[in-house]
């Protein structure tokens, strides 16, 4: 029998990572423990409210078009968070200091005294709006049905993806990607696919939401990876 304190040893060893259903993230792609893929792309937004009758009804066009030309799912996220601008009214109170204008020195004064009121009002909240593009081993139709089922039952082996299979699925993933950026383009919605590093700095963010605003990320080329399974 396990001593209570080995026990708690046990339990902290384990890491949080075996609950999460990412098993790694390279090459601008998260690979999930099952075997599928998840691409993600940053969109901007527009200002429906403020458009025209016209403008409206071409954007709600333009979007029923955007959806009946993919064939596959899509994910819609709004990701809504408090802003943090500490930084830039150090920033400000920094310039005051420096600036030799005393009027502009003063007008700088005034414009920190401005937001800092301001942000004690309420919280200035940012919006960011992403697309998660997914593919399925399953839907490749180069494959027959059993081999594809065979692949997402073997959790282990998918962990450790052939460089091989994962370049044929990221490849399907790619041809996704630019179909849901020209039809975000044709709503007049600027898009891009985020890269290894932001794709790790968004999970790091949405995981630790407490830490993420004092502790940032170093740069992935500075991280120290093992090397990807052939």
């Amino acid at each position: 029998m396990l001593k209570p304190d080995k026990l708690a040893k046990n339990k902290v060893s384990s890491s949080t990572q075996q609950y999460l259903d990412i098993a790694e993230i390279r090459e601008d792609t998260v690979i999930m423990r099952d075997g599928t893929l998840r691409a993600v792309i940053l969109v901007s937004s527009i200002n429906f409210a403020l458009k025209s009758e016209d403008e409206q009804n071409a954007i709600i066009s333009a979007y029923a078009s955007f959806l009946n030309n993919i064939d596959h799912s899509v994910q819609i996220i709004i990701q809504s968070r408090e802003l943090d601008i500490d930084n830039y009214i150090l920033n400000l109170k920094q310039k005051e200091k420096e600036q030799t204008n005393e009027l502009l020195k003063i007008q700088t004064a005034e414009y920190t005294q401005y937001i800092s009121e301001l942000i004690s009002l309420g919280k200035i909240m940012n919006k960011r709006f992403y697309v998660v593009v997914p593919y399925n081993p399953l839907s490749d139709k180069h494959k027959s049905f059993f081999n594809s089922v065979k692949e997402v039952l073997r959790p282990v082996s998918l962990v450790k993806m052939k460089e091989k299979d994962f370049l044929r699925r990221r490849h399907d993933l790619s041809r996704r990607i630019s179909n849901v950026i020209s039809g975000l383009s044709s709503i007049g919605l600027g898009a891009a696919e985020l890269d290894t590093q932001g794709l790790i700095e968004l999970f790091y963010n949405i995981y630790n939401q407490v830490t993420s605003s004092s502790q940032k990320l170093a740069d992935i080329n500075e991280l120290k990876l093992g090397d990807s399974p052939k």
